[in-house]
């Protein structure tokens, strides 16, 4: 579509750290995010609408956007109000788009909303080596955490630039929780008595796990596998209810049941202690094993809902900011709440995991005796068990209607664009819009198919895509790889058409005013109708990121281009009979193997 709907943990975090997350900010020369010209959003917006409308809708829209932003109307006086905004804090649209886009969507936060992240399988396959590497991943996370308040986690740069660091220390102690008519995050790690415990959940149980001494040294990892022995020998299977269910419910019902929940003091409690740990983590059963081929894309699904009720969705609290998953077949992950978290800060979390656990245990166990990790418990009554039946049956329906497809393509990686010059994620991204429209087309007409497209360029390129005349592909291919560029750094400069229009609408709510016609236009909902959702964390680890689509007959698409492969992800809604995750999968190597061939004809 238009504006490809881009969250944190995808195109969007890593291209807009610059001009999103920034308030306040660790580093003043970290530029304040800017107010795009009126004039120039409207001009673009029209020039993206042109491959999505027939001509009369086109110079209806048209006439509706130069009312909207004639001299002195009411567009003008909205930008007045924005630019009045900017001058008064150091990001304008930080607090209305997280509000917006996170906070006050009502729809369930997994597959909906909450990245998950799946990394190579680790060498084992039983619970013992399971709780040597969940160990050391928890010290690795710790030493993460001092190196953020130490002030020795490098500040990050994009094309010479300081990226804000502030996002880091919020990683840690939040939590999101629910409410009735928007959700709010909160941040415990900054009071005066800052958390010093982990949540581990096993078999649907939760416990409490201090990770710090009574000096407050971090525990080693010898000391940390000594408490995990002990919660495996408390968390038997039994008929325990899983409570973690209710947090994957759609949020005006889950904020309800949190009240209820919230009125016995002892749930209470345990509520809390989830809520301000530093992080999770999740040990799990192992993924269901049908096949080498699927193994894969069950991993990723795990990670991201826990596979379902009689698998290992009850050990989620999916409100909580970073949750670690390790099963015991080796598989491990990370699942973030993505209004505080954002792609480059876990990326670099990942990083880090990995460099660490190639170390080896650096500390010797001091010998002194270890408090029992604490169980939490739970009073379920007769409406407590009832949410957590309806929870169980609405999370079992959304997991049976996500199909996902996870692959690794081995032909070529990010090398390859770079060696003509191109941008490695552009390149991805123009292929991606063109096997949308191939694998669209085969099942929807080809004018729907065409209208999906969301540049010029792209949509030039798309339709003479079949030409047998080589050159002229070849150099419409680049100006569409070129245009998609051009867009990105557009967005790296705090100029997205997207963002700023959804300023101008939000600014007319603030000032109480109707929601301008523009926004009602027909033509508006068609282009925030997001049908293809995609996303990359730049990460150098063989990771995949997998979330659901933004709409019932959508994509989502997540990337992680290396030096001579590139990870995917696709997921696609099995109600739709017009999507189909494995078959564009299919079409996407098919595509990713016909440009390889038009850049480089000699090596077919």
């Amino acid at each position: 579509m238009i504006f490809r709907k881009i969250q944190p943990g995808t195109c969007r975090a890593w291209l807009s750290r610059v001009s999103l997350r920034q308030e306040p900010c660790l580093f003043s020369s970290v530029p304040p995010q800017p107010v795009p010209p009126l004039a120039h959003t409207l001009q673009g917006y029209l020039r993206a609408l042109e491959p999505l409308l027939p001509p009369e809708e086109i110079r209806h829209t048209r006439r509706m956007v130069q009312e909207f932003g004639r001299p002195g109307g009411l567009g003008a006086r909205l930008q007045d109000g924005l630019e009045r905004r900017a001058r008064h804090t150091k990001n304008w649209i930080t607090d209305w788009w997280v509000q917006w886009a996170y906070l006050e969507s009502r729809q369930p936060l997994p597959v909906h909303s909450n990245p998950a992240i799946s990394l190579p399988r680790r060498d084992y396959n039983d619970w013992r080596s399971q709780l040597v590497f969940a160990s050391k991943l928890i010290a690795a996370v710790l030493d993460f955490k001092a190196k953020i308040k130490t002030g020795q986690l490098p500040v990050e740069y994009m094309r010479g630039k300081p990226l804000c660091m502030e996002l880091y220390p919020l990683l840690f102690s939040s939590c999101r929780i629910p409410g009735p008519k928007h959700d709010y995050i909160a941040h415990y790690g900054r009071s005066r008595r800052s958390p010093t415990h982990i949540t581990v959940v096993r078999n649907y149980q939760f416990f409490q796990l201090e990770v710090y001494n009574s000096d407050g040294s971090r525990m080693t990892e010898s000391q940390i596998h000594s408490q995990l022995l002990r919660i495996r020998s408390q968390s038997w299977k039994t008929d325990k209810e899983p409570m973690g269910i209710l947090t994957s419910e759609h949020r005006h019902t889950w904020g309800e049941a949190y009240n209820r929940l919230l009125r016995d003091k002892l749930n209470k409690e345990s509520v809390r202690l989830i809520e301000t740990g530093l992080f999770s983590l999740c040990l799990d059963s192992p993924v269901m094993r049908i096949s080498d081929e699927k193994y894969a894309s069950r991993k990723a699904a795990q990670i991201l809902h826990g596979g379902g009720t009689f698998s290992n969705s009850g050990n989620r609290w999916f409100d909580k900011t970073l949750q670690f998953v390790v099963g015991e077949d080796g598989s491990w992950g990370l699942l973030y709440e993505q209004a505080t978290a954002e792609g480059p800060p876990i990326a670099t979390l990942l990083h880090h995991i990995l460099e660490y656990c190639e170390k080896p245990d650096p500390k010797r166990a001091p010998l002194v005796p270890l408090p029992m990790p604490k169980k939490l418990y739970f009073h379920i009554d007769r409406e407590i068990k009832r949410d957590i039946e309806h929870a169980k049956q609405n999370l079992d329906i959304l997991i049976n209607d996500l199909d996902v497809n996870v692959f690794n393509f081995k032909r070529f990686g990010k090398e390859l664009p770079k060696k003509h010059n191109l941008s490695p994620n552009s390149f991805i991204q123009v292929a991606l819009q063109l096997a949308y429209y191939r694998s669209a087309t085969v099942v929807l007409s080809e004018d729907l198919g065409q209208r999906q497209v969301g540049q010029p360029e792209t949509l030039k390129f798309i339709l003479a895509f079949d030409d047998p005349a080589r050159e002229a592909k070849l150099q419409l291919f680049r100006e569409a790889v070129d245009a998609y560029t051009a867009l990105t750094d557009l967005a790296i400069k705090g100029h997205g058409i997207d963002r700023h229009l959804l300023g101008l609408k939000l600014q007319a709510i603030e000032e109480g005013l109707s929601i301008p016609k523009i926004f009602m236009d027909t033509a508006y909902g068609l282009a925030t109708h997001w049908k293809l959702r995609t996303g990359q964390v730049p990460a150098n680890t063989d990771s995949v990121m997998c979330f659901g689509p933004l709409v019932p007959d959508g994509y989502a698409i997540c990337y992680n281009p290396q030096a001579d492969h590139v990870h995917f992800s696709i997921t696609a809604f099995n109600c739709c009979e017009e999507t189909h995750a494995e078959t564009l999968a299919h079409t996407l190597k098919d595509t990713l193997c016909q440009l390889q061939e038009l850049l480089q004809p000699t090596c077919f």
